[in-house]
C-alpha cells in the first residue's frame, strides 16, 4: 500500500509538472504573441513618423510640384487646371441665385438670396432630388431634361413672384463633380463618367450647354453663370464671408484643393490674361506624390490592389475612403501574428469592411474600459472576447492613421502658402505688410476635418507647428461648409449678367 501510495503521488507530481510546465510554455507564448503585437503597431508608428523636419521636405516638395504643374502640361502629379474664376466673391453680392449641385446619385438645386452687404444670406432654399439608374445609363438628353424639368418645377414653387417678370433671365451657378476639361467660366467638356454614370453621347460634350438646350426644351429662362466643382465653390464662399481667403481645401471621403494664383505664374498659358491679375487654380492635389511622404508595406498594398494603382498616392494616405482601411490592414496582420483578436483573422480579411466613420468612433471613444470599441468590434466585425489592452492598442493603431493623416493634409496646406509667399520663409516677399506677415484665411470643408475632432485638432496643430510661432497666428483654418451648393450659387452672383 505505501509503496502504491507513494507511486500515485509520484503519479501526481509528475502530471502536476506537466500541468504547470504546460501552462508556463502557454503564458509564454501569449507573452509572445502579445509582445509580437505591440511590436508590430510600434514599427507601424515608427514608418508613419511626421516629425516638423519631414513635413518640412513634404511643404517643400508640395510647392516644386506646383511650380512644375503651373509650367508645362504633364509636368508634375498635380494638373494645377485653370478654372477661368478670377473674380472670386466678396460680400457685396446682391438678389436671389440659383445653383445645381450634380456628383452623384442624388442631384440639389438651391435658391440664394444674398443681402448685397456684410456678407448675408437672406433666405437658403433647397430640394434633393434622387436619379434613377435608367437616367445614369441612358442618354444625355434624357438626364438633362429630367433635371432641368426639376429645377423648373423648384423655381416656380420657390421664385416669390419674381417669375412674373418674363424677360429676367435668372443665373445658375452649376457645380459638376465629374472630370471636366474647363473651356471658360462657364463651359467645359465632360472627360469621363465616375461614381455609376455611364451616359455615352455625353463624353466630350459641354455640360453647360447640354443643361442650357435643356433648359430652354422646358422654357425656364436661366443661364449657366459659372460651371465649377465642390473644392472651387468652396473657395468662393470662404471668400464671400472673409476677403482674406486664398485657398480652399476639402478633406472628406477624397481630397482636393484650389487656390488663387497669379495669372503671370501659369507659365503653361503664356499671355494669360484676366481683369484682377489672378486666377484660381484647381490642384487635383490627390495625385501629389513625393518621396518624403511616410509610406509603410501596408500602404503600398492598398495601393497594389485599388483600381487606380500608382494614383492618387496623397488621397489615399490622408482622405476618410482610405484611412479605415489602413487600420484594417494593420489589425489583420496584428490577428494573423498574434491572438490579441480571437478567431478574427478571416473577419478582418474583408477590404473596407472597417470605415472611416467606425475608425473615428472608436478612436474617439473616451470610456474607462473603452466600451464602444468593444461594441463596434462585436457589431459589426463579430469579434468578441477583446481584452481591455487590445481594445488599447487598436486605438493606438487609429490614433497613428488619423494623426499622419492629419499632419501630411497639414504640410500639403501650407505647401500651397509657401508656393503663394504666405508661409513666412521668404521675409518682405511672404505676404509681409509693415513688418508683419499678411492675415491668410483657408477655408476647408469636408467630414473628416469637419466631424472628426481629433483629425481636426492633429491639423491645426501641425499647421501651427510647420509655420512657426512668428507666423501661424496670422493663418486662420475657417470651416465653410456647402461649397457646392451656397458657394456655386454666390459665384453665379459674382458673374451673373445682371450685375
Amino acid at each position: 500500500m505505501g509503496g502504491a501510495g507513494l507511486g500515485l503521488a509520484a503519479a501526481c507530481a509528475v502530471a502536476t509538472c506537466a500541468i504547470a510546465t504546460v501552462m508556463v510554455a502557454h503564458r509564454v507564448r501569449s507573452r509572445r504573441r502579445w509582445g509580437r503585437a505591440v511590436a508590430l503597431v510600434r514599427e507601424f508608428e515608427e514608418a508613419c513618423a511626421t516629425s516638423v523636419g519631414r513635413l518640412r521636405q513634404v511643404v517643400d516638395a508640395m510647392a516644386v510640384e506646383m511650380h512644375a504643374g503651373l509650367a508645362s502640361e504633364g509636368g508634375s502629379k498635380l494638373r494645377m487646371l485653370l478654372t477661368f474664376i478670377d473674380n472670386l466673391p466678396d460680400g457685396s453680392e446682391e438678389g436671389t441665385y440659383y445653383a445645381l449641385d450634380l456628383g452623384g446619385t442624388n442631384f440639389r438645386v438651391l435658391q440664394i438670396q444674398f443681402s448685397g452687404k456684410g456678407s448675408m444670406i437672406l433666405t437658403h432654399r433647397v430640394q434633393r432630388q434622387q436619379i434613377s439608374q435608367e437616367l445614369m445609363t441612358g442618354t444625355r438628353e434624357e438626364l438633362f431634361n429630367f433635371i432641368a424639368s426639376t429645377l423648373k418645377q423648384f423655381v416656380q414653387r420657390e421664385d416669390d413672384g419674381i417669375d412674373q417678370i418674363p424677360d429676367v433671365r435668372k443665373d445658375l451657378g452649376f457645380t459638376f463633380s465629374f472630370p471636366v476639361r474647363q473651356l471658360s467660366v462657364s463651359s467645359g467638356l465632360l472627360i469621363k463618367w465616375t461614381k455609376g454614370f455611364s451616359i455615352k453621347d455625353a463624353v466630350g460634350k459641354d455640360v453647360a450647354q447640354c443643361l442650357t438646350e435643356a433648359m430652354l426644351k422646358t422654357g425656364l429662362n436661366m443661364r449657366v453663370a459659372a460651371l465649377v466643382n465642390d473644392t472651387v465653390g468652396t473657395l468662393a464662399l470662404g471668400h464671400y464671408y472673409d476677403v482674406d481667403t486664398v485657398a480652399a481645401v476639402i478633406i472628406g471621403t477624397g481630397t482636393n484643393a484650389c487656390y488663387l494664383e497669379r495669372t503671370d505664374a501659369i507659365i503653361k498659358y503664356q499671355g494669360l490674361l484676366t481683369n484682377s491679375g489672378d486666377m484660381v487654380v484647381n490642384m487635383e492635389w490627390g495625385n501629389f506624390w513625393s518621396s518624403h511622404l511616410p509610406r509603410t508595406p501596408y500602404d503600398i498594398s492598398l495601393d497594389d490592389e485599388s483600381p487606380n494603382r500608382n494614383e492618387q498616392g496623397f488621397e489615399k494616405m490622408i482622405s476618410g475612403m482610405y484611412l479605415g482601411e489602413i487600420v484594417r490592414r494593420v489589425l489583420q496582420r496584428m490577428a494573423e501574428e498574434s491572438d490579441i483578436f480571437p478567431d478574427a483573422v478571416q473577419n478582418l480579411s474583408v477590404p473596407f469592411v472597417i470605415r472611416t466613420p467606425l475608425m473615428a468612433a472608436m478612436h474617439e471613444d473616451d470610456s474607462p474600459d473603452l466600451r464602444e470599441v468593444g461594441k463596434i468590434l462585436e457589431d459589426h466585425l463579430k469579434i468578441s472576447g477583446v481584452s481591455l489592452k487590445a481594445r488599447r492598442l487598436l486605438v493606438r493603431v487609429c490614433d497613428i492613421v488619423t494623426r499622419r493623416a492629419a499632419r501630411l493634409a497639414a504640410a500639403g496646406i501650407v505647401g500651397i502658402l509657401k508656393k503663394i509667399g504666405r508661409d513666412g520663409s521668404a521675409g518682405v516677399a511672404s505676404g509681409r505688410t509693415k513688418g508683419k506677415p499678411r492675415r491668410t484665411v483657408v477655408a476647408v470643408e469636408g467630414g473628416l476635418y469637419v466631424g472628426y475632432s481629433m483629425f481636426r485638432e492633429y491639423l491645426n496643430e501641425a499647421v501651427a507647428e510647420i509655420l512657426g510661432e512668428e507666423v501661424a497666428p496670422y493663418v486662420c483654418l475657417r470651416v465653410c461648409e456647402d461649397g457646392s451648393g451656397t458657394g456655386a450659387a454666390v459665384l453665379a452672383a459674382a458673374y451673373s449678367s445682371n450685375r
